[in-house]
This record gives structure tokens, sequence and C-alpha cells, in this order.
């Protein structure tokens, strides 16, 4: 288990905002994060740790945008659940082009373990989730991995729906804001799918939240999934593909409540204006 290095704490609304730095075994790179945690996690006399949501961001942000960006963590301190922010991506592995190619989807971690050269050694971003964080996190800090749930924007929405999806014992409850839901037909997702894991469409169909979906024979999330999107997101026609996942949840009954909102964009006032309703959905299911 790696030594956390605490960066810096904020006091904010009864709770903390940490930051932090480690060592990553999965990534083989120093890696960030923010927390979180309300004042019940921080009493002496609380009695257990806290529900945990993982936020994932999307396309070149950081552990310290929903943070800064939200206005999240009014809402948690009400509810009593801590925040993660993982960063999106490894840094400084020093691979030629990896500053430049973050825009277009390539140096970005996109939430999966890449399998191609030269980006195998630590995009890992799937295993350093799953595997090490979240436990790291619940092993030195008090909040309780057994109800966790995981939520995301844009690149970190599609990151949320698939490890929702390919981890369904992990995380108890899942929703996302604008997510890149069928990656396998926009742009964004073309481009990282084909540097990381090469040409084989049919591996990148294990990273697709409309195409994992179909392949369960019974609803994964029982008690329903939440997405929020804009209408006048300037992403939404060629890059997100709502629909697709909408279709792919009725294929298997995988009750879905798909917002759409007219005159919201793909930004951070939008995610601020629902972020309650989606702090609210976790804890209803954990």
């Amino acid at each position: 288990m790696s030594t956390l290095e605490l960066l810096s704490e904020h006091a904010c609304f009864g709770g903390v905002q940490r930051f932090y730095r480690h060592d990553s075994a999965q990534i083989g790179l120093p890696m960030r994060f923010g927390l979180y945690l309300p004042p019940q996690a921080l009493t002496p006399r609380a009695a257990k740790p806290v529900p945990l949501l993982v936020y994932l961001a999307g396309l070149t942000c950081n552990e310290e945008t929903f943070a800064i960006k939200a206005g999240a963590q009014r809402v948690a301190a009400r509810y009593g659940v801590a925040l993660l922010t993982p960063d999106t991506s490894p840094r400084g592995a020093n691979i030629p082009g990896e500053a430049e190619s973050w825009d277009f989807g390539v140096g970005a971690g996109f939430y999966l373990d890449a399998v191609q050269a030269p980006w195998s050694r630590h995009w890992r971003m799937e295993s350093y989730i799953v595997k090490e964080l979240l436990a790291l996190v619940a092993e030195q800090l008090p909040v309780d991995r057994a109800r966790a749930g995981i939520f995301g924007h844009s690149m970190g929405g599609h990151g949320a729906l698939t490890l929702a999806l390919r981890h369904p014992g992990v995380f108890r409850s899942v929703s996302a804001f604008a997510p890149i839901a069928a990656p396998l037909r926009c742009p964004w997702g073309q481009k990282a799918f084909s540097g990381y894991l090469g040409p084989e469409r049919e591996r990148w169909r294990g990273h697709d939240a409309s195409e994992l979906m179909t392949t369960h024979r019974q609803p994964p999330y029982p008690n329903g999934i939440l997405i929020d999107q804009g209408l006048a997101d300037k992403f939404l026609l060629e890059q997100l593909y709502p629909e697709a996942f909408e279709g792919a949840c009725g294929a298997v009954d995988q009750p879905l409540m798909l917002r759409r909102h007219a005159g919201y964009d793909h930004g951070y006032y939008f995610i601020q204006t629902f972020v309650e309703d989606h702090i609210a959905h976790h804890v209803e299911r954990l």
C-alpha cells in the first residue's frame, strides 16, 4: 500500500477538501487525487465510514476541476458522503506527442487499460481506479468502499458508465453528465481506442457503454441510471450519442432516466445546476 502525501487541505462546509499525491503501482508514475470529507467523517463519534462517490472528469481536466467548479461540497456535506476525484490521466510519462494529443483523445486517460505501445506501460486508468485507488482510500481514510457509487462528465461520463458496467460488484450506483455514450461511433472514441486498443474493433466494444449494456441478460442496475444532457451542447450530435445508450437500456429493460435540458451546454454551469440531483440519486441507492 503506497503512502499518501497530503498536498493541501481546505475547510469547506464543515468538512475538508483535500488533495493528495501517491506513487501508483498500476500507473508506474505519481498520481494525484482530490477527496472531500464531509463533517460526518470527521467527528470522533462517527460510528462508521461514510459512503463514497467517485467522480470522473473529462478531457483537459484534472483532480481539481470538479472540486473547484461543481459546487458539490455543500450538497455532499448535507448528505454525509465523500467525493473522490481522481486525475483523468497519467502525467509525466514523456511519450512523444503526449501533451499535444490530450484534446484529441489519445493522451487523455479514457478510463481504460491500454494494450498498445507506447501507451500500455502507464495508461492503466481502469485498473488504477478499480484495483488500486479505491482500496488505498478506503484503507487510509474514513470512507466505505462497500457503499461506493460512480459518476462523471463527458469522457468521465463514459468512464463512469463503462466502469460501472464492467465492475457492477464494485459500484452500487451510477450516473453521468453528457457522457460519451457510444465511443465506437464518435471521433473522440475512435481516436482514443485506435491509439490505446489497436485496430481490432471487437476489443473496442468492451469499452463502449452502449455496446456493454446489450451484453447483459438482465438490468445491471435495477434501481436506475441517471443521465443529464444539455440540448445546447455543441458536442451532442457528433460525439455523445445518448440515444444509443437509451436504446441499449431499453433492449435489456434497464431503468434509465435520461433528462434532456433545453439551453444547457457542455460546461460546468450545467453540472452545477444538476449536481444535487446526482448526489441525491446515489445517496438513495447507497
